[in-house]
Parts: structure tokens; sequence; C-alpha cells
């Protein structure tokens, strides 16, 4: 009778702790920043208000069932795309497509008022975020287009920067760059963001980039995804100082779910997976498929081999943890990266698996209130700190 009701006991217990982190999941605004769907759109001709599982990381039901209320869209080319603004603008065009065809599941918004109202209203808020200020070609009237079709962020360089703002990649690929960070055209960008109450994200942005960034804005910046260095040596993370300013300068870095960026076994594994395939590797590429489009179709196909090299959820946690203890609660936040990375930690599959990062917290001992401020409220910080009064 004791074994009896012991177990009970413990079953009772099991759904009281499941209830408190599915609660406090469902009640709190899950922002993530970061989502390249849209390149996949473009890229592959799929429509995402159809059930696209097992074929991308997203899709408008799984972001629901995932309990995600804040999209952030990332508006992406490579540098070497022809008119990339004209491109932004095709990319924007196929989340307008899907917001018309879902009034009452998505809702394009452009404050956070309007946020707080779609997501009383029960339906996912959406936003651009424009990944690489190449893709306003050199035009601030470009930038102003692009904030007004709802663009509430840039990441100012990509790995190819535009001609005005160094990147993390140049910045340590090139020792005998010309020059580092920000033009006298690159302020203008900052400054011009700045007015229009436009996010500066300093994703993908090299070190004197960021800290030129840092002297000017006079708004909160944010790192849309992007990790911790001091545990990852990656040039897309941010070093402790880096941090420490975002923090002073009232922002967020929302950390990244690429492996690459969160575990610092997984470039090796990556390595040595892509030797044992590497003829086939080598062909894919030579048929025009594309390196990005090539990793999917291996890790794919040899979906047991990727699953041993994926790093598990816990270190997703372990970045955001290392923020916290250096900087506090209020910096840190969620830009997955999902439908942009080739490989995603375990159990974070796919974004009906946001819970699960509640569910560690939970366990981690954090409230409540720490809790709902990673989810999303740090973000909606940021947003409502950059709108123009």
């Amino acid at each position: 009778m004791r074994i009896i009701l012991f177990v009970l006991t413990m079953l009772l217990i099991d759904h009281a702790y499941a209830q408190s982190y599915k609660k406090i999941h469902r009640k709190a605004i899950v922002a993530d920043t970061h989502n390249d769907i849209l390149m996949k759109a473009a890229d592959k001709g799929i429509v995402f208000d159809q059930d696209l599982t097992g074929k991308t990381h997203s899709d408008l039901a799984r972001w629901k069932k995932g309990g995600l209320d804040v999209q952030l869209f990332s508006v992406y080319c490579d540098g070497d795309v022809k008119n990339p603004f004209a491109f932004a603008n095709r990319e924007m065009d196929s989340l307008d497509a899907v917001v018309a065809r879902n009034p009452d599941k998505i809702a394009k918004v452009s404050s956070y008022d309007e946020l707080i109202k779609t997501v009383k209203q029960h339906k996912i808020a959406a936003m651009f975020g424009v990944e690489g200020g190449h893709m306003i070609e050199d035009d601030l009237n470009k930038l102003d287009s692009l904030y007004k079709r709802g663009a509430r962020y840039l990441t100012l360089t990509h790995n190819i920067a535009p001609s005005w703002a160094t990147s993390a990649a140049e910045e340590t690929s090139n020792p005998n760059l010309q020059h580092k960070g920000l033009t006298d055209f690159g302020r203008q960008v900052v400054q011009r963001m700045n007015q229009l109450g436009m996010i500066i994200d300093v994703s993908h942005a090299g070190d004197q980039t960021f800290w030129d960034v840092i002297k000017i804005s006079t708004k909160p910046v944010i790192a849309s995804h992007s990790s911790v260095y001091s545990l990852v040596p990656h040039p897309r993370n941010l070093k402790d100082e880096q941090i420490k300013a975002i923090a002073r300068n009232g922002g967020v870095i929302q950390i990244n779910f690429n492996p690459g960026f969160i575990d610092s076994s997984f470039g090796a594994k990556e390595k040595a997976f892509l030797i044992r395939h590497a003829a086939e590797n080598d062909s894919l590429i030579k048929s025009g498929m594309g390196d990005f489009y090539t990793m999917d179709y291996l890790y794919n196909k040899y979906a047991e081999e990727a699953n041993q090299i994926r790093p598990p959820l816990s270190l997703v946690i372990r970045h955001i943890e290392y923020i916290i203890k250096l900087v506090g609660v209020d910096y840190v936040g969620l830009g997955s990266d999902f439908d942009g990375i080739n490989l995603t930690p375990l159990q974070l599959d796919d974004v009906t698996n946001y819970p699960l990062i509640t569910k560690a917290l939970v366990e981690k001992g954090y409230s409540k209130t720490d809790i709902t401020k990673i989810l999303g409220g740090n973000f909606l910080r940021v947003l409502k700190a950059n709108e123009v009064k």
C-alpha cells in the first residue's frame, strides 16, 4: 500500500511540475528574434502556412504549438545577389501573403502596442529583421522603405559586409583590411536607425564595427542571434566586454541555437562528418546545390550520424546562464536561427520545442519573473525603448 501511495504521490508531483512550466510558458510572451524561413520560401518555393514537418524547422501551425507569440522574420540574401533591395522586398512579399491568408492566426505589427494587442488576440505578432546592410544598397531612402514595410531591426553586416561596415568574418580573416568599423556613411545609417526607431543589430558585426555602434547609438541595441565567445571562441560570438557593453547600453543578447556557436567540440565533429562524405559533398557542390543546402541534404540523408554530433539542449541553457551570471537576467533572450542552421541541438528539433527551454529554466530554479524576461520580455523592453515618442 505504501508503495502505491508513493507512486501516486510522485505522479501528482510530476503532473504539478509539468503544469507549472507549461503554465509559465503559456502566460509568457515568447519572442524569437531570428528565423530564416523566408530564405527557404525564396529559395525553395515553400509555403509556410502549410504543414512542413520534416522539411523545415518552422511553419505556422507549429509556431502556435510551440507557444511562440512574436517572430522576427529574417530577410536575407547573399552578398553576391544582384539587386538585393528588390530581393528583400520579394521575401517580404512571401510573409505578407501568409498574413493575408491567415488573418486569424498571424498579423504584421509595427509597434510595441500593436504587438501586445495582437498577442492578446492569440495571434502571432510578426515583424521583419533585415539581415545585412548590403540590402539597403548604400541608400538611406531604401532603409526608410524597409522600415515602412515592417523591418524593426537591421543586422548591419552579414559575413559579406556592405561598403560602410566591417563584419566579424572580414575582420578575423583579413588582417590587411584598410579600414575597420563604420565609415561616415555607416554612422549615418546608425543615426538614421535611431531616428526611425529601428533597432541596430550587432550580430555578425566585426569588433570595431561593434564598438563604433556602442559609441554612437542613442538607443539600446540587440545581438539578434549570437552566443558567448568565452564558452565557444567563434568569431560570431560575443566577448565578455561586448556583453557588458550591451548591458550598459540597455540592450539584449539573443542566444543562437547553431551547434557551432554553442558547442566548442562541434567544429571537429562536423569536419569528421564531411570527411566521411567528402566525395558526395564535392559532387553536390559542383552540381550547384550550394554549401548550405548541401549540408541540409547530407544531414538529412545520414540522420543517425547527424544526431550523434548534435549538442544537448543544456548547452543553450549554459550560454543563457553565462550571460545572466555576467551581467544579469535583463540582457538575454532567444534568437534561434531556426531554418538558417543545418542542425539544431538535441530536443530542440523544431519550433514546437520552445517549452523545453522553459522547462530547463524551471529546473535550474529561475523564477517565473526571470523566465518571462528571458523568453521575450527583455526583447520587448528594447523594442519599446527604440520607438520614437
